[in-house]
Order: C-alpha cells, then sequence, then structure tokens
C-alpha cells in the first residue's frame, strides 16, 4: 500500500453532542457501506505482509525501520490550516469550523518503499496532512483524548483496488523474495487496477509544491441525519511553472523545496468534493468526475518560509504516524480501502517504533526545531 474564539467553543459542542450519533467503527449502510467477502481474513493477511515488509527491509546493522510504503520524504514542513470564513451550510461539520485555524505537520514522500529510489523515475507522491490542536473525542480509542487530525492524499485521484482478495494476493506477491513473483505481482490487480497502478506510478513531477493530491477514497462530512459521503483534495494555489532539471540528482525534489521556503511561503487550496448520486464509497477505482461533483475550496494550507533540514526536525517527522482514522467521527473514513487502512497501519506503525525503540505520541502543533 504505495503517504486538525469562538468558531472553537462551536466545535467542542458539536463535537460533544453528536459523537454519539453513529458508531464510528460500523459499517454505513445508508452511506453505502458494505462488507467485502472475509474482510477481516483478507485485511490480517495485508497487515501481516505489511509488517513483515518493515522487518524484512531493515538493515541487519539496526535501526532506522522505515514505513513499507512512502519510506523516503522529500521533507516534512510546519504549516497552518485556516478555515475559510464563510462555508456552504452543508459543510460547516466537524473542524470546518469557518473562521478556526489549526497548526499542522505536514510530510511530502514518494510511494515507494525505497528510501533511495530517485526522485526523477516516475513514482505516487505523498501528501500526509496532521493537523494539530483539534477538539473533541477521535474514533480510535486508544487515542480518544488525542488532539490531532489527519489527512491522507496522493497524486492520483484513484486507487488500483478495491477487491480484498485481489488486493491481499498483490501486498503478498510484493513482498515475496522470489523477484520473479514480486514482478508479475501488479497481475493480481486484474486489467483495470493494472492500468490505474501504472498510471499512478508513472507520473514525474518537478516539484512538491506544484502538485495536486487527491483523498482517492472517501469519508463522511458530519454526523447524524445530515451526514454525507465527500472526498478532500489538496491544489496548489498558484499553477506551477517548474520543470524537471536535464541532470536532476537523486533527491532533487527535496532540493526544490528546500529553495522554495528559502524564497517565500507556499500555499494550498484545500477542498471538499461532496458525492453526486450513483457515486460509490466502495469502488476506489472510479472516480468522481468534477463535473458531476464539484469541489469546494474549505481552507487554506499556508507553509511559511522554514528550514525543514535539521536532524531534530527529521527525526521528529520520522516518528510520526499518519492514518486517516486519527480522526474526529464527523470526518469518519468509508469504504474497504479505509477499513483496511485502519488495521494496516496501526500494525506497520506499530512494528516500526518498536524496532526503532520510539515511542508513539501524537503532537502538539507547538513544536519548533
Amino acid at each position: 500500500m504505495t503517504p486538525l474564539t469562538a468558531p472553537m467553543a462551536a466545535l467542542l459542542l458539536t463535537n460533544g453532542a453528536c459523537a454519539q450519533a453513529i458508531d464510528p467503527s460500523g459499517l454505513d449502510a445508508t452511506l453505502g457501506e458494505v462488507a467485502w467477502p472475509d474482510e477481516d481474513a483478507l485485511t490480517a493477511r495485508i497487515a501481516e505482509a505489511s509488517r513483515q515488509e518493515v522487518i524484512d527491509r531493515m538493515s541487519p546493522e539496526g535501526p532506522p525501520a522505515r514505513r513499507d510504503v512512502h519510506s523516503k520524504a522529500h521533507g516534512c514542513v510546519y504549516a497552518t490550516f485556516r478555515v475559510e470564513s464563510e462555508l456552504p451550510a452543508g459543510l460547516t461539520h466537524g473542524l470546518f469550523v469557518p473562521g478556526s485555524r489549526y497548526n499542522a505537520w505536514i510530510r511530502f514522500s514518494n510511494g515507494s518503499g525505497d528510501p533511495t529510489r530517485a526522485d526523477a523515475r516516475g513514482d505516487v507522491r505523498g501528501m500526509a496532512i496532521k493537523l494539530t490542536g483539534v477538539p473533541g473525542d477521535k474514533i480510535l480509542p486508544a487515542e480518544r483524548q488525542a488532539t490531532t487530525q489527519d489527512f491522507i492524499l496522493i497524486s492520483h485521484p484513484t486507487f488500483f483496488a478495491d477487491d480484498p482478495a485481489r488486493y491481499a494476493k498483490f501486498i503478498e506477491r510484493s513482498s515475496s523474495k522470489n523477484p520473479l513473483v514480486k514482478w508479475v505481482a501488479p497481475l493480481a490487480l486484474g486489467w483495470k487496477g493494472l492500468n490505474i497502478a501504472r498510471r499512478t506510478v508513472s507520473k514525474r513531477i518537478a516539484s512538491p509544491f506544484e502538485t495536486r493530491y487527491w483523498s482517492t477514497v472517501p469519508s463522511q462530512l458530519g454526523v447524524g441525519a445530515g451526514r454525507q459521503a465527500v472526498k478532500y483534495s489538496a491544489r496548489p494555489c498558484v499553477p506551477g511553472t517548474s520543470t524537471i532539471p536535464a541532470d536532476p540528482g537523486p533527491n532533487f525534489l527535496r532540493e526544490v523545496m528546500v529553495s522554495a521556503l528559502a524564497a517565500g511561503e507556499v500555499c494550498f487550496d484545500f477542498l471538499v468534493q461532496t458525492r453526486a448520486p450513483g457515486m460509490s464509497v466502495e469502488d476506489s477505482r472510479t472516480e468522481w468526475t468534477e463535473d458531476q461533483a464539484p469541489f469546494v475550496k474549505v481552507a487554506t494550507i499556508t507553509i511559511p518560509p522554514q528550514v525543514f533540514t535539521t536532524p531534530a526536525q527529521e527525526a521528529f517527522c520520522e516518528a510520526l504516524s499518519f492514518t486517516p482514522w486519527h480522526s474526529l467521527p464527523e470526518h469518519r473514513p468509508l469504504g474497504g480501502v479505509n477499513r483496511v487502512r485502519r488495521v494496516v497501519y496501526e500494525s506497520v506503525s506499530a512494528a516500526r517504533h518498536e524496532l526503532n525503540g520510539v515511542a508513539r505520541a501524537e503532537p502538539s502543533g507547538v513544536e519548533r526545531f
């Protein structure tokens, strides 16, 4: 699996009043969730294969143990997330309180599990956003009192798998020590999934700051009778004009980020797409087209000028865990891919932190390096 005043008081009241309206860990049939055949057993297989990948890739000399995917970070930066002062009534749920502001940590990455993979090669790119200072009980029981909300985005609007059997087979083959088995692993995805995977990982970009990112899979927005299914996207505020250098270094995307933040701030528009009739929350391979379901801006992400390459900040950021289940009930992840993520991300994070001898903890958002 190749990368949260008066408004604040209103948010606290909203969370406390409606958190019991829906079981945050159950299927939401009203929004179209349907359990996959043998979902629990297949999810366990995917989680074990992903966990083992973390262990197998660790150097014999010891830490660091890296993520199974998105192991190479271009950079992890401090940012702010400011919600628009006015929003359509149907979007003012959860943390989307008009005028509210949150600090954030954002990790930009390649999708490959190989931390040495050259940036000029095609790959999916990740933008993992962790908002801090978000009040209200969260979904995960062990982190009920956490003050973070995550959004996991990649540089393609669809995901290559929504069939659990194919997904498990792909992950297990991709983790095989047999080169031939690993090479044919994508065939497990079927023609449609294979085509999506090919298009996803073949993209080359000139800058992580000039790339658009999508959640690819849905979440709910709101709780109770008014809840709806949505997807998210982060779009650069200004269209990109950069080009890939004629002779790019292996880490040129990191160098681009360093140069951009030395020159000034960077920003993204954070967008919400409300599902239109006929769109599925379980079919992650079919795009919710913007002509039928347009995106609406709900917030601005601002990344101020900074030096993010210090050893202390990089160590802090690599110890972070990102999952869409670091979430308020109002933003609960939907669909089978997200249900798999809940188990797999927890398994991988636990293994990685144990191998590295680092305690797992959510940030406060006031850290400085």
